[in-house]
């Protein structure tokens, strides 16, 4: 019995793609204020801005100061992680007292777009330190 085709096949595995795992994400979060409703999210470019997410945490009445927000395992790609803080419990946005993060957030120069704030989440963990800002 030969053992070329076992030998070609194991050379072929070499060359394949290794498929990628989903794997933590955690936002470690900074200048909260207390109280209101935190919303933390993972969304991909279809998802962005809107109410579906691959990953989130909503925090109730989060402290001041640092938090940190587990996301759940998010597999590899390329995603939109944001921070909204209803601080005053209204579900709207406030621009004048409500806190927010995104990654790549220092970019923005108006309206929030995914290209902006888009981040590669790598395979295996990944930790995230976010600065929440209020107002404008």
């Amino acid at each position: 019995m030969t053992r070329l085709p076992y030998l070609a096949a194991a050379a072929l595995a070499l060359f394949l793609p290794v498929p990628a795992h989903a794997g933590p994400v955690t936002v470690d979060l900074t200048g909260l204020r207390a109280g209101g409703t935190l919303y933390v999210q993972v969304q991909t470019r279809e998802q962005f801005m809107g109410q579906a997410r691959v990953g989130g945490r909503i925090v109730a009445a989060p402290p001041a100061g640092s938090l940190t927000v587990d996301l759940g395992a998010v597999p590899p790609g390329d995603y939109a992680v944001t921070v909204w803080h209803d601080s005053n419990g209204n579900n709207q946005f406030d621009m004048g007292t409500d806190g927010w993060a995104m990654a790549n957030g220092d970019r923005l120069r108006g309206q929030p777009t995914f290209e902006i704030v888009k981040l590669t989440i790598p395979a295996g963990a990944l930790r995230l330190p976010l600065a929440v800002s209020y107002g404008f």
